[in-house]
């Protein structure tokens, strides 16, 4: 499915006051990181996604900012009095680029899996609408409120919880909010209301929306419990050639001579690609870029590290710590350590306090030693859910 042709929707103007929290509840940190950004970070991983627009409060600008800090997004959409009208100016808010589809999150629920967006995307190729559900297991009761009589049992085998992403057709979905008479939380309940069909599809546990400090509590120990640590190792050299100007680590120096191979070389940022995927487990930087494809001739690197970094997210994981050491007599790393660090954070979306970049010589030993060539090895740390072993 073409990536610019599926939207997305992070409806994040709620200010949460059932949590009890004077930070509304997307922009409390689980796991060290804002809910909303666990939910941005997984949509981003997923290939089919293209435009992710986010609906805010505009009093909330500043938390906002701070959540998807280092994400290349579109301005943020302001949010509405009710939920409706949020989604309302967000679909309105994609009018120019009129996607195909479009799917609608809760900013509040942050364990997003790729296979639930699958499942989603996939029903819409045979219906307008489709939402992931999970059935209703306990028995449920009918009555007035607490302390109150029973005045009945209802069925519960035609009864699910409804859970986001939602997904639709844009063009349905927008006519269907523009038409609305009042305010709905539910979008699907829109088209239903117009007869156009709208599929359930399976939802999972894990996408529960946080709502109250037990739910808050829920996917903290969700984090600390279900993540478990991988280290990967990398190693890269390239040989030095004639030119005026090296790529290391995505900082390009002035030197008399240039690094060699079939892409720009940076064997900083090459030696972390191979760090990242072998923490994953998923093959080595020639698997993924083969130097016999005459695509990556001259590519910049940072590409090959922004694949890792999505691979990495993909799996429901999160980078911790990038560590790179670069070994070489020329040219002195020292003055560029600081560029060095704020790009590479940049690239793996981590702040500069997880980027490491030493140097060292070969005590004129060797091909670094004659200045023959550069080498880096690097060591990046992964959290990664344990179940993606069963």
């Amino acid at each position: 499915m073409p990536r610019s042709k599926t939207a997305l929707l992070i409806v994040a103007a709620g200010r949460g006051t059932r949590l009890g929290s004077e930070t509304p509840k997307q922009y409390l940190k689980v796991g060290g990181m804002p809910v909303l950004r666990h939910a941005v970070l997984r949509f981003r991983a997923h290939p089919a996604i293209g435009t992710i627009r986010m609906v805010i409060d505009p009093n909330h600008r500043d938390l906002y900012e701070q959540a998807v800090a280092g994400f290349d997004l579109p301005p943020p959409v302001e949010g509405g009095a009710e939920r409706s009208q949020s989604v309302l100016n967000g679909l309105r808010a994609l009018t120019d680029e009129a996607p195909d589809l479009v799917l609608i999150h809760d900013a509040a629920r942050p364990f997003v899996q790729t296979a639930v967006i699958d499942r989603v995307l996939e029903a819409l190729v045979q219906a307008p609408g489709a939402i992931p559900a999970l059935p209703v297991p306990d028995t449920l009761k009918q009555a007035a409120g607490l302390d109150a009589p029973i005045t009945g049992t209802l069925d519960r085998s035609t009864l699910f919880r409804a859970q986001t992403p939602q997904g639709f057709h844009y063009q349905p979905l927008l006519h269907a909010h523009e038409a609305a008479s009042s305010h709905t939380t539910d979008d699907a309940a829109l088209l239903e209301a117009r007869g156009l069909e709208v599929r359930l599809v399976e939802g999972a546990e894990s996408l529960f929306k946080i709502t109250t400090e037990a739910d808050l509590m829920r996917a903290e120990s969700m984090m600390a419990s279900q993540m478990e640590p991988r280290v990967g190792t990398g190693f890269d050299v390239h040989r030095l050639g004639p030119g005026d100007a090296i790529t290391l680590c995505g900082i390009s120096i002035a030197h008399d001579r240039t690094l060699i191979g079939h892409s720009d070389a940076d064997v900083g940022l090459h030696a972390i690609t191979d760090a990242l995927l072998g923490a994953i487990a998923d093959g080595d930087i020639g698997s993924h870029f083969p130097p016999s494809d005459p695509q990556w001739k001259g590519a910049a690197s940072d590409q090959f590290l922004m694949h890792a970094r999505d691979l990495v997210l993909k799996k429901g994981g999160r980078i911790t710590h990038i560590d790179v050491t670069l070994i070489c007599e020329q040219p002195k790393i020292g003055p560029h350590r600081p560029a060095m660090r704020r790009r590479i954070a940049e690239i793996v979306e981590l702040p500069e306090n997880r980027i490491s970049v030493k140097a060292t010589t070969s005590e004129k030993l060797g091909f670094t030693g004659r200045g023959e060539g550069i080498a880096a090895q690097a060591a990046a740390t992964v959290l990664l859910p344990a179940e993606i072993d069963q």
